[in-house]
């Protein structure tokens, strides 16, 4: 058996390792996922796409290729990640409601500002467009370095050599590690005048920068309304921006008015159809009485129409409109990028800063790399014009030669040996060749060809341009006003190229200053045994007495803005809005429960309307025997149905009872327990501890084999009796014992 000695163990502060895996772990989620590097404003994920994608050919002048291609191939060589979130990102990149320029040209099924989700992979394809050629143009010249992929099989570039301010004009979003970044769309014009504006006054102040960049300008147009925080979200990085559609009002039939909205908020850009849900769901709950429709006619363009009674304050309603739906939404602007492996926070200014440094250095770099190849060929051709003034010298070393290694070193060395001349004038001249290696690779690959008179001409005028280009290099090399110039050139194609007009207007108004108030009333629930439910008015059943009531074993007081909570044995719990319970009188049916909300077969152990349950506590008791207390705050959520507590495999409630606060903190309230086998515990229940939803809880009851426990209350000390099957037992005779004990013999 082997034995483990003191040596072989690593002794670790359990603290400082958690420390420690967690800053890796965050730092990796910063720099290498969640956040845009400031200088080509791109994740990681979409670099490596555009990278991929530029490796396979797919410039925007090839045939398109399948999505599932592309995703396999980033995959496979650089981003060792799921394919699904590869191809949200290449989806992402492709959409003309999110990016001011896309940097995926798809074809297919990409999606739509509706909401609609795009066509699985193999279905779709997709190449680069115009956009991202900006950013992978000039790949080949060196101009930025190149890094191991995760396996060192492959090289790939640690940023793009981007001469667009991408980061600007096409915004980005993302969730990291304690931060998160979200930079909104820019109009491509304005973003490259505010950049040329930066090459020409580094010093210009952020106010003259904004009469070039006034603001955002997001795909989906709409407006911003309140221009008065831009200048401090632009010098600070940080701020809130109202966005709203834009409406028209328009006269419809007989007389009536329809509200148009023709352009949503980009917070509702990917889910229009959520928004035109959201006012159909106003108006059939009656919240705007005003709204007679609501009718999406967009096609290209968007046009969602609600229409509006007769008679009615269209302005009045638009208001309430604003105030309640996605019509007016806020934005919330961080200028969070990467710069050399750090998170910082920029303003306007320093963004575009960074973009004109990063530009710099890639025009610097590119220059230089014309300027060597330049240099490069200029020694080539010079080589080859000095060979044809002695093309015949050459030729005959060539035919005294016994190999292409000792004519090279003649060439380059006029190195003789063993090569057989025609006189000793030959030998002599050939001596003093000295061509460089290089020219003298070129002299020996030549063609006879060349040796026509044209094309030394050709030669003599490739020459000259040569030293008109290097004496052009090195002057911009040279100066830092000449770089700017090439630098502002290029700006102003690409201006001309993806310039747009402005389609956000920048406005400053008030938000709405009118709320539809709803009349709040006070109301009962009523659930009968079968589980058939109406609402009637307080007043109502003020007037029937308390006999009618006597016939629902179920009665919620609550106000008719409030929503009933339905709690199941299988540990979930179910809302109802209390403008979805139908009205009536206290005879009346009403409709069963369970087509108002979808608790199927469940069995409902408690009903609740959730501003009363706001302010209590529930006590869980599970058939298994485990008990807890959770508050009513717990289960404060907009979802349909949410999980109210957590269950082991098989396990179910025996037990759920709604404790007020008084009640709870009055220390006299008593739990009991009753199992299937007829036993029975009471203890305090201040020995119940109060937990999370998700906690498991607490031993109840040391249970014997195979027995449960088949129902659990609390009673007060003035309780005499606690139901159970219809039932009234003595609470008096349950025996009271320390929580977890066993039970005793109920003598009920």
């Amino acid at each position: 058996m082997k034995t483990t000695t003191t040596e072989q163990l690593i002794q670790l502060d359990f603290a400082e390792e958690m420390k420690t895996s967690f800053r890796d772990y965050a730092i990796s989620v910063i720099i290498d996922r969640a956040l845009p590097d400031v200088r080509d404003g791109l994740k990681p994920v979409q670099r490596r796409i555009l990278y991929a994608m530029t490796e396979l050919g797919l410039d925007p002048k090839k045939p398109h290729r399948k999505s599932a291609r592309i995703v396999g191939d980033t995959m496979g060589k650089y981003h060792p990640h799921g394919d699904s979130s590869i191809y949200d990102a290449l989806v992402h990149m492709s959409e003309d409601f999110s990016l001011s320029i896309p940097l995926i040209d798809g074809h297919g099924n990409f999606g739509s500002i509706d909401g609609d989700s795009a066509a699985a992979m193999r279905y779709t394809e997709a190449r680069l467009s115009e956009g991202a050629m900006t950013m992978l143009d000039h790949l080949e010249k060196g101009l930025v370095d190149f890094l191991p992929n995760f396996d060192n099989s492959e090289k790939e570039p640690a940023v793009l050599p981007a001469m667009l301010p991408n980061l600007l004009i096409n915004g980005t979003t993302g969730i990291a590690v304690g931060m998160a970044t979200n930079i909104p769309p820019h109009n491509p014009g304005e973003v490259i005048d505010g950049a040329m504006a930066y090459i020409d006054n580094p010093d210009i102040t952020l106010e003259e920068l904004m009469t070039y960049i006034p603001g955002p300008d997001f795909p989906t147009g709409g407006q911003i309304i309140n221009a008065d925080v831009l200048p401090a979200m632009y010098a600070t990085g940080e701020g809130k921006l109202k966005v709203r559609a834009k409406t028209e009002i328009e006269t419809g039939e007989y007389g009536k008015k329809n509200i148009v909205i023709t352009e949503i908020p980009y917070t509702s850009a990917g889910n229009k159809t959520r928004l035109v849900e959201n006012l159909v769901d106003l108006m059939k709950d009656k919240v705007f009485e005003e709204i007679a429709d609501v009718r999406d006619e967009s096609s290209k363009d968007v046009r969602i129409v609600v229409e509006v009674k007769r008679d009615r304050d269209t302005e009045n309603l638009l208001n309430g409109l604003y105030k309640k739906t996605g019509l007016e939404d806020t934005y919330s602007v961080n200028l969070l990028a990467v710069k050399e492996q750090q998170p910082i926070v920029f303003n306007l200014k320093s963004l575009l800063k960074e973009f004109v440094e990063f530009q710099e250095i890639l025009y610097t770099k590119e220059y230089e790399h014309m300027l060597n190849k330049a240099n490069d060929r200029l020694e080539i051709v010079g080589g080859l014009i000095r060979a044809v003034d002695v093309i015949d010298l050459i030729i005959e070393v060539l035919r005294g030669s016994t190999s292409v290694k000792q004519a090279k070193a003649c060439l380059t060395s006029g190195d003789i040996t063993d090569i057989k001349f025609k006189s000793e004038i030959s030998k002599r001249l050939a001596v003093q060749f000295d061509f460089t290696e290089r020219q003298a690779d070129a002299i020996l690959a030549m063609p006879l060809s060349k040796l026509i008179g044209l094309e030394i001409m050709k030669l003599h005028e490739e020459s000259d341009t040569l030293l008109k280009n290097i004496a052009s290099y090195k002057k911009i090399l040279g100066s830092k006003k000449e770089l700017h110039k090439v630098i502002k050139k290029q700006l102003q194609e690409f201006r001309v190229k993806f310039d747009r007009p402005r389609r956000t207007e920048i406005i400053q108004t008030e938000t709405a200053n009118y709320v539809v108030e709803e009349k709040v009333e006070d109301i009962v629930v009523m659930i009968d045994k079968f589980g058939y439910t109406k609402s009637c008015d307080a007043a109502t059943i003020a007037r029937a007495g308390e006999d009618v009531l006597k016939e629902f074993p179920h009665i919620v007081r609550m106000k008719n803005t409030d929503r009933i909570c339905v709690f199941t044995a299988e540990g979930n719990m179910y809302q109802v809005k209390a403008s979805a319970i139908p009205k009536g009188r206290p005879k009346d049916k009403g409709v069963l429960i369970h087509t108002l909300c979808k608790v199927g077969k469940e069995d409902i152990l408690l009903y609740a309307g959730f501003e009363e349950l706001f302010e209590s506590q529930l006590l869980f008791v599970t058939k298994s025997g485990f008990i807890k207390l959770v508050s009513g705050i717990e289960f404060d959520t907009n979802r349909a149905v949410v999980a109210a507590t957590k269950l082991a495999d098989g396990d179910i409630l025996a037990g759920l009872t709604r404790l007020s606060a008084k009640e709870v903190l009055s220390g006299t309230q008593k739990v009991i327990i009753y199992t299937a086998t007829g036993l029975s515990l009471g203890f305090p229940l201040e020995e119940v501890p109060e937990l999370k939803k998700t906690g498991k809880g607490v031993k109840a009851i040391s249970l014997e084999k195979n027995d449960t426990v088949a129902y659990a209350t609390s009673v007060g000390p003035n309780d005499e009796t606690f139901s159970y099957r219809g039932k009234d037992y003595s609470a008096k005779k349950v025996r009271n014992r320390k929580r977890g004990a066993k039970g005793q013999k109920a003598t009920l």
